[in-house]
């Protein structure tokens, strides 16, 4: 990243982490051995990489990730904490990879989301795969799991998305937000 980051971009990354953490809070589906599916969470984090690109969306995330350690941590391992909070939060900044493209949002939101994906399941692999089902592998295990929590989020989000005025309002917020 060799532009500066502005005050500007900063109010809006404080105001997304803020936003974030409080709809992290709103679990509207918990899973007893971790896991939620929130309010819209995973889309808040992600804009900032979708207004100010891949770096500011990385650092956003990575900010985010530490934020959710300090608040609901759950470690048991140290380099878990690297995966869960630092790389699985830090992958929704890969909204960035598409914040110039059309349909952007949706390009980046998937992403990051899919990023996330990825670390959670990975981190499920390796550091609780004694939590698999029985007769599971656990990789599949985790895949799966990952996968039923962070989809189905992604699923709703999405389609509200695709709502036409939440498309507007989406566009002027990147708006007031780049200018």
């Amino acid at each position: 990243m060799s532009k500066k980051v502005t005050v500007k971009q900063l109010v809006f990354c404080a105001a997304a982490i803020a936003l974030a953490t409080v709809l992290s809070n709103i679990k509207l589906f918990h899973f007893p051995t971790g896991g939620s599916i929130t309010l819209l969470s995973m889309l808040v984090i992600s804009f900032p990489g979708y207004w100010f690109g891949l770096g500011v969306g990385l650092i956003t995330g990575v900010a985010y990730g530490v934020l959710q350690l300090l608040i609901d941590p759950y470690v048991l391992f140290p380099l878990q904490l690297i995966v869960d909070y630092i790389l699985a939060f830090g992958a929704f900044g890969l909204s960035g990879l598409f914040s110039n493209a059309k349909s952007g949002l949706i390009k980046g939101y998937v992403a990051a989301v899919l990023g996330r994906f990825v670390f959670s399941s990975i981190s499920g692999w390796i550091f609780f795969g004694e939590y698999a089902w029985e007769g599971w592998n656990p990789l599949a295990y985790s895949l799966v799991y990952n996968a039923i929590y962070i989809f189905a989020e992604a699923a709703v989000t999405i389609i509200i998305l695709l709502l036409p005025p939440v498309k507007e309002a989406m566009i002027r917020v990147k708006k007031l937000a780049i200018e």
